[in-house]
């Protein structure tokens, strides 16, 4: 049997969540077994730039052009909650988050395309992987998807450049796009709170809604202390994760939230929302709170910013806690899944 995957995502110099998960999970998967062939499908406005990146010898291109091609139609995972308009024998279909369903976090054009093709997705797929139990939930509830039909496999972690021997400095880093549902006014706001001596640094592209982000960062009376790099390469974000002495992520919705065990791995202290995603993939090693009460953000950066033990017990506890994700382990859970399906 060849296994088809939709490899779309995976390619870019700006990667998103998606995108990470769709590269790592894609050579997870073709190290683990050497002798299945693996098919990776590209839709036309990638396929021409795929060849400029290295495949697994297991692993051959394929343009994904609907309806004809590929033209291999036995088992097919579509990694970013929707499938082509292709029949194969066996779909399985990976769901990140459905914030889009729920929140005012897009365009209503980019709202209406995401609910059908996340609609079909459910209903035709033989499997569902959702990475984690929080999203498992939304695909449940939001789409009606029976449980049986659906696997929760998490993210792993291990993609982060090592971390560089620098000296810690008094930063507080967010990693992830400008954007409403990253929760960033209300982050600065908490910061415009904290003792002076410090600095805010943002680490991401331009989302949703960050014309006002940047508006009311521009306002701060802390403007000076804040810091917008834009989407940074792994390299620099492996440098600005050593730099750092706290990891703020006060998101409004994750369906699973990798930068939090990115922080952890490198050693940075975490501060994360009490919601969605967070709970579950932070455990005991983060400090959570109210995404939406400023005063307990502030509370939580100070704490970190006075408190040297308690900053280091988190160290300590995220350090441990990001062991337990590995896309190995995410491979090996996914491919568990194809085997249920195969039969």
């Amino acid at each position: 049997m060849r296994i088809s995957l939709d490899a779309t995502y995976s390619l870019g110099d700006n990667l998103s969540g998606v995108g990470v998960y769709s590269r790592e999970l894609m050579r997870a998967l073709a190290t683990a077994h050497p002798e299945q062939p693996f098919t990776w499908c590209y839709r036309p406005h990638r396929y021409l730039r795929s060849f400029t990146s290295e495949i697994p010898p297991n692993a051959c291109r394929a343009l994904l052009y609907e309806p004809f091609l590929p033209r291999a139609r036995d088992f097919f995972h579509g990694l970013n909650q929707r499938l082509p308009g292709i029949r194969f024998r066996r779909t399985v279909t990976t769901f990140h988050d459905l914030f889009v369903l729920t929140s005012d976090y897009s365009t209503p054009d980019f709202r209406r395309r995401f609910a059908e093709q996340a609609r079909r997705a459910a209903a035709e797929s033989d499997a569902i992987i959702a990475v984690s139990e929080f999203t498992a939930r939304q695909v449940e509830e939001l789409l009606g998807v029976e449980r049986r039909r659906i696997h929760v496999v998490h993210h792993g972690a291990d993609h982060v450049a090592p971390t560089p021997a620098v000296s810690r400095e008094c930063i507080v880093l967010h990693v992830g796009a400008v954007q409403r549902r990253k929760n960033i006014a209300r982050l600065v706001e908490a910061f415009e709170q904290t003792p002076a001596g410090w600095k805010l640094v943002l680490a991401g592209s331009p989302g949703f809604g960050a014309a006002e982000i940047l508006a009311r960062i521009s306002a701060s009376p802390r403007r000076q202390d804040i810091q917008v790099l834009g989407y940074i390469s792994a390299q620099n974000l492996a440098q600005w994760y050593g730099r750092a002495r706290i990891f703020a992520f006060p998101s409004l919705g994750e369906g699973f939230g990798m930068p939090v065990l990115e922080a952890m791995a490198a050693g940075v202290p975490v501060i994360a929302a009490r919601r969605a995603a967070l709970p579950e993939v932070c455990g005991d090693a983060a400090l959570l709170v109210d995404p939406e009460d400023v005063a307990a953000i502030a509370a939580a950066l100070e704490l970190l910013m006075k408190d040297k033990d308690v900053a280091q017990k988190l160290v300590q506890a995220g350090l441990k806690r990001e062991q337990g994700f590995r896309w190995a382990k995410a491979a090996a859970k996914t491919w568990k899944v194809y085997e249920l399906m195969a039969g």
